[in-house]
């Protein structure tokens, strides 16, 4: 559309931070001055565009109609532009200067409804330039205490302001029935059920997320690892080193274990802690190999290198029992009778442990050790590692047999746990392994199905 038109197509801008009570009152002020703009100057409106509750002040966050008003722009849709003050429609020196350019180099008539500039003038594109700077200078200040004041409040151990944490009102008041959802996402996946799973189970336990929404994996992953659960004050992500003011909801001991697991390479290469579809897969052992057993078509299990292949369901159905009789006897508190190592404990021989291996490998990359020497040293440390890496995954399944040890019914509340948790009991109590079936028969033998306890769970 060309500027010497003798009737100017006007696109009005409308824009508002923040819209409290989602009336759009402020709105609709701002559009009654525009139009009277139009109108007293004999324009007509081609089109609205309203970005509600959008700041200005940070030039990355989007507005879609701000976009929309720019492209329009390029395409010729209008020649002028009104908003209510300059203010609404940047607060960004740069993209100022681009609507000056436009309005000088392609006749855009820019106005405001405050009358304060008129960006068709030299004095108010002067004006305009000069407010631009003053406002772009008190975002600043303003960008600057708000990080003095975050900084001081992380320091002090308050709780940062913004966005409340689930499970705690700004003021770090715990929440009871939100902080009873974040404690049984830590029990969960400190008892070896997988993010998804913890998704499944509160979907099936009618639980939703604080904004009424269906969890999801990515959710549940975040409240693990954030450490203001375990009352770990944090600032821009970052942990201070400082205790918080607030009550954890999580111990320091199981916060380290979710998170060592969370942080384990091998729950992408092997599956550990994510989901399963069987049993003992992953979990049972070759009597014949030692090796993992594997699930495999037809309902079966088979060892990895082919020693057995047996059917999944007599076997499963034994192990479950057995565990099941275990639970049902007397004495089954005294499964966790032995105390439980410390976390930090076990932490700290894992990362002593994978420290060892990693100065191994720079020992050989500098010439120091030579291709013998390395070899012996990696596989006595990595067999270090292994162990350490055992002890601290003993450290979680013990979370879901105290859950099972605490139900009326030990035995059916296995029974009737996930398949991850009853998993976590079978291999904190027991190794199974799986020998060779009896040949020519079909007739299923239990005593192919070598179930040891572990120390403090006795058959």
């Amino acid at each position: 559309m060309s500027a010497s038109s003798q009737r100017r197509g006007a696109a009005i801008y409308l824009r508002i931070s923040l819209d409290q009570t989602g009336e759009g009152l402020a709105i609709e002020r701002q559009r009654q001055e525009c139009h009277r703009i139009v109108t007293e100057r004999g324009w007509r409106v081609t089109k609205e565009y309203v970005d509600q509750s959008i700041t200005a002040s940070d030039a990355r966050k989007r507005r879609p109609q701000y976009d929309a008003l720019v492209r329009d722009f390029e395409a010729g849709l209008y020649d002028a532009l009104v908003c209510y003050d300059l203010d609404r429609l940047t607060r960004q020196p740069r993209q100022l200067e681009d609507w000056i350019d436009a309005a000088e180099g392609r006749g855009l008539a820019i106005v405001t409804a405050n009358g304060e500039a008129d960006l068709t003038t030299d004095a108010g594109r002067l004006f305009a330039r000069i407010k631009a700077a003053v406002a772009r200078a008190e975002v600043e200040r303003k960008s600057a205490r708000q990080t003095a004041a975050a900084r001081q409040r992380a320091a002090l151990g308050r709780p940062p302001l913004g966005v409340r944490l689930t499970g705690y009102l700004p003021t770090g008041e715990v929440v009871k029935e939100e902080a009873a959802v974040v404690r049984r996402i830590f029990a969960l996946f400190h008892g070896g059920e997988s993010l998804r799973g913890i998704v499944q189970t509160l979907a099936t336990e009618g639980i939703s997320a604080r904004n009424g929404r269906p969890w999801n994996p990515s959710t549940i992953r975040g409240i693990l690892s954030n450490p203001r659960y375990a009352g770990r004050a944090v600032y821009r992500g970052a942990e201070t080193g400082e205790l918080g003011s607030w009550e954890p909801l999580v111990s320091e001991d199981v916060f380290r274990v979710v998170n060592a697991r969370l942080a384990d390479p091998r729950r992408k290469t092997v599956r550990l802690g994510t989901d399963r579809k069987h049993l003992g897969s992953g979990l049972y052992a070759c009597g014949v190999c030692e090796g993992p057993i594997q699930a495999w078509s037809g309902e079966r299990y088979r060892c990895r290198d082919g020693c057995i292949t047996r059917s999944m369901v007599p076997i499963d159905s034994l192990v479950l029992a057995v565990i099941a009789e275990r639970l049902r006897r007397p004495d089954m508190a005294d499964l966790l009778a032995a105390p439980p190592e410390d976390a930090t404990n076990a932490m700290d021989a894992v990362t002593a442990a994978q420290n060892r291996v990693d100065a191994i490998a720079a020992d050989y990359d500098g010439g120091l050790i030579d291709g013998t020497r390395f070899a012996v040293a990696t596989a006595k440390a990595k067999a270090e590692l292994k162990t350490a890496e055992g002890r601290l995954a003993q450290l979680a399944p013990n979370e879901a047999l105290a859950t099972v040890l605490a139900a009326p019914d030990p035995a059916e509340a296995f029974l009737g746990s996930s398949l991850m948790a009853q998993r976590a009991v079978i291999g904190t109590l027991t190794t199974v392994h799986l020998d060779r079936g009896t040949r020519y028969t079909r007739t299923f033998d239990p005593e192919t199905v070598r179930i040891g306890w572990r120390t403090g769970a006795s058959s």
